[in-house]
């Protein structure tokens, strides 16, 4: 067993336009990943001013979500095909003009094309900057720098919803991208100047079939889970399960072509042979899973239940996130001491605390109460999300970088999308039961949330189980051929020096 690396061993810290170029790369990200959740509080609104009804208005996540099952598949064969400066001002010139269409949209419709358009960029971001830094980072500092992407991962969609329940509270909804609008312009003009060539662009082939049946398998799971929430309300004119096994089938028939493919699959799926990749992604996938029906069904309980406004609900999620991005850098530093398992298994445990108590929330319970159980859930995803996506990618060998970023991204869309339309859909069912046994509308309300936190409970046990099986990555192999071989295919030629 190797020694931990001491003063004189340890690399230097990374030169600095390798940390001006990481910096520009999560800073864009955290900007085009606050777009997920900025719409959770604002549907009730649009659906006013635009006067359309709520099966119509949820196409505005739906559609987002759709379009990120959609790209993110592909990435994996852009970040080998392209330059990173390419697909970074691919990224931000979409998402830029995907929030100019929505902030002048007059209409549903081309506000719905100005979300699709945004999240083609915010696909393309998050796979580049995982890469990136997997790529340039040095293995014994990397838990310091995946700690910031867990920040754009897990921060920005949990203070999505304060910073849209503050900017409704006194403004229009299309400030809500009038405000982000400068931020990604700048991103792009910085990133046009800042951002420099440091990839070696292989002659990757694109698998036109394999295109297709990515774009059917993921969209039709995920289309089909996100409507199972809408499906229990009786709001859906497709059954879920249509879409759904669609989805699946495909999914089968796109696994067994890139099987077939080899080294010129879309998806290289041999990370998978990878027992701790495999392991670090069903892990990403729960907390996913958790993190974001969590935030779906807390509005819903605020608003409805307890009656706060729009403000009210987006203060009360702010210390969660907040605490996230505070606790992101000290989990880097722990990651890089002691390894995934002592930092997931304790923190899974606290999820489980935290679930337990947001599932004893009623119609007289305190702010304060949901205030400190959200900051506990919090502290305990903060806890697991660095570890998970460093675990992952360092479980694959450098040459597989893009793809197992990309396949961890996926993986967390479809997941998220589970988790919502597990937690809405259990949340509905649960109301409905209590209604019918007699209660009243709030009441119903309050039972049916307390039996979707209680989703999240077992969601918190398996992850507990699961994380026995963490151990940290083996430090990646150097090429068959000695230092001098050439860079593996899609690896960054310019790493950081020792």
């Amino acid at each position: 067993m190797s020694a931990a690396p001491t003063a004189s061993t340890a690399p230097a810290a990374l030169p600095p336009e390798h940390r001006r170029l990481i910096t520009l790369l999560v800073v864009s990200a955290f900007v085009v990943i606050l777009n997920e959740t900025i719409m959770s509080v604002a549907l009730p609104e649009l659906m006013q001013d635009l006067d359309i009804p709520a099966t119509t208005a949820q196409w505005l996540t739906t559609g987002f979500l759709l379009t990120m099952a959609v790209v993110i598949p592909i990435t994996g064969f852009l970040l080998q095909r392209f330059e990173i400066r390419q697909v970074f001002i691919a990224a931000m010139t979409a998402f830029t003009i995907g929030t100019l269409i929505a902030a002048t949209a007059p209409g549903f419709a081309v506000l719905l094309v100005g979300r699709i358009v945004q999240a083609i960029g915010t696909a393309l971001m998050m796979p580049l900057l995982m890469t990136t830094v997997m790529s340039l980072v040095p293995e014994v500092r990397r838990g310091q720098v995946m700690s910031v992407i867990s920040i754009v991962i897990s921060v920005a969609p949990a203070i999505g919803p304060t910073i849209s329940g503050v900017v409704l509270e006194v403004l229009d909804w299309r400030w809500m991208f009038w405000l982000v609008l400068p931020c990604a312009v700048l991103s792009l003009a910085v990133g046009a100047r800042w951002v420099q060539n440091v990839t070696a662009p292989q002659g990757a082939h694109l698998d036109v079939l394999s295109v297709v049946l990515s774009a059917i398998a993921f969209s039709g799971v995920v289309y089909g889970l996100s409507s199972i929430g809408e499906a229990a309300q009786g709001h859906t004119p497709i059954p879920p399960a249509i879409p759904i096994a669609v989805g699946v089938v495909t999914l089968a028939l796109f696994v067994r072509r890139q099987l077939s493919l080899g080294d010129r699959a879309l998806l290289d799926l041999r990370v998978f042979s990878s027992p701790l990749f495999c392991v670090a992604a069903l892990l990403a996938g729960l907390t996913m899973m958790t993190l974001l029906g969590a935030l779906i069904v807390l509005p819903i309980y605020l608003q409805d239940v307890l009656d706060a406004s729009t403000l009210t609900t987006g203060l009360i999620l702010l210390p969660g996130g907040l605490v996230m991005g505070l606790l992101a850098p000290f989990v880097g530093r722990a990651y890089d001491r002691v390894g995934p398992r002592p930092l997931v298994l304790p923190a899974s445990l606290v999820v489980i605390v935290a679930m337990v108590l947001l599932a004893m929330v009623g119609e007289s319970t305190a702010k304060g109460f949901v205030i400190a159980a959200h900051v506990v859930l919090s502290i305990g995803l903060a806890l697991m999300f660095t570890p998970l996506l460093t675990t992952a990618l360092g479980a694959v060998p450098p040459q597989r970088y893009s793809h197992g970023s990309a396949i961890v991204s996926t993986a967390q869309q479809v997941a998220g999308a589970a988790g919502a339309a597990v937690f809405i859909t259990i949340m509905t069912r649960g109301a409905t039961a209590a209604s019918d046994d007699g209660a009243g509308d709030v009441q119903a309300l309050a039972e049916g949330v307390q039996h979707a936190m209680l989703a999240g409970v077992v969601l918190a046990v398996l992850c507990a189980i699961v994380a026995f099986f963490l151990r940290r990555p083996a430090p990646p192999q150097p090429p068959a051929d000695g230092p001098g071989a050439p860079a593996p295919d899609g690896a960054l030629t310019a790493v950081a020096a020792d």
